[in-house]
């Protein structure tokens, strides 16, 4: 059994972590921070939580955060930075599921989030959290970096082509729409019900920051001499809560591959990888089939046999795509049974 702690524990990620330790057989939450709602009991915010921890928030202290096995960062970008150093000092473990970590290069992270990084020292320090590619790596970390919920959807359905360079990285397309939850907890009057319900939009159509973390990951997976990486990315808003769905297109550089051809590329890529669900030939992914679960589901389509491959690709944005992702984290560092605490079924309707 192993302590961990929970900073920014009020916000939906926060809340996501606790639903989903609440059941981890391995893991106990001693310590869950909040400066804002410091001294109010956990169940007393989320009630969903009754009967299963008997927790207060408290305010974030280091000493106290330094006794933990584990620790989880649940905030905005920026707010990791400034513990940090010494967490990782002390010899703590630390999974941030915010950006402050998920991009190496500085000048790039400073340029998409508009602040100077505080700790640039421990950048490269950082393991990237996606655990089907960095697997071996992310078992021996002592920082991990939880990947964003976009970027996970997408690299997940893009990988096994530019791994085997299959398609032309330089002209790499993503349509990806989100549930509001994506936006976070604040009040905002972007994300009142009555401007979200009725109604779909796409927003940063100018360039998003998770682009260059998407562009980051797909040119890890590349082969010795591929061409650069670029990637369009437009997101969505969708008028639901949780759960993404991404749509990437890109151009076949043999074009003499089926779609069934690459759809058992495909299979055989994510075939040990417990999370990553790659379906039968025509089927179309749904949102509402991995709402509340680790899971990502895939299809490949070539449409009319021409020269694109589609890949469509769902996630539960607050599970695998933040909350489920940073618990299969630690699962692999801590060498537990990667599943541990993520076996939950979607929920349906």
């Amino acid at each position: 059994m192993i302590q961990v702690g929970i900073v920014g524990g009020t916000g939906y990620t926060g809340v996501e972590l606790l639903r989903l330790l609440a059941s981890h057989p391995q893991v106990e939450v001693s310590v869950i921070t909040s400066r804002a709602e410091a001294g109010v009991a956990v169940a007393d915010l989320y009630p969903s939580l009754r009967g299963h921890f008997d927790l207060a928030f408290s305010v974030p202290d280091v000493d106290v955060l330094s006794q933990c096995d584990a620790v989880f960062f649940a905030t905005p970008h920026g707010v990791a930075q400034a513990m940090m150093p010494q967490l990782i000092s002390r010899g703590v473990r630390v999974i941030d599921l915010s950006a402050d970590f998920r991009i190496r290069d500085k000048a790039l992270w400073e340029q998409w989030y508009n602040q100077e990084h505080a700790c640039p020292e421990l950048i490269d320090k950082a393991v990237y959290g996606l655990p089907e590619v960095n697997r071996e790596a992310i078992a021996q970390a002592q920082l991990v970096a939880c990947p964003g919920c976009y970027p996970t959807a997408t690299q997940l359905g893009l990988i096994p082509l530019l791994e085997k360079n299959l398609v032309d990285p330089s002209d790499l397309v993503v349509n990806a729409a989100s549930g509001a939850s994506g936006a976070g907890r604040q009040g905002k009057i972007d994300n009142l019900l009555a401007e979200v319900s009725d109604s779909f939009k796409a927003y940063a159509g100018g360039g998003h920051r998770h682009l260059p973390e998407i562009e980051q990951g797909l040119t890890d997976v590349q082969p010795a001499g591929a061409a650069e990486v670029s990637v369009t990315f437009v997101p969505h808003l969708l008028p639901m809560i949780r759960g993404i769905h991404a749509t990437s297109y890109a151009n076949l550089i043999d074009t003499s591959l089926s779609e069934a051809e690459l759809h058992a590329l495909f299979v055989e890529r994510y075939v040990d990888e417990p999370f990553v669900d790659v379906l039968p030939l025509g089927v179309h992914p749904q949102t509402r089939t991995v709402k509340s679960s680790n899971v990502c589901r895939i299809s490949i389509f070539r449409p009319q046999g021409k020269g694109k491959v589609v890949v469509l690709s769902v996630i539960d944005n607050l599970t695998k795509g933040a909350s489920g992702q940073a618990i299969q984290n630690l699962n692999i560092m801590f060498g537990f049974d990667e599943k541990a605490g993520l076996n939950q079924i979607a929920l349906l309707p």
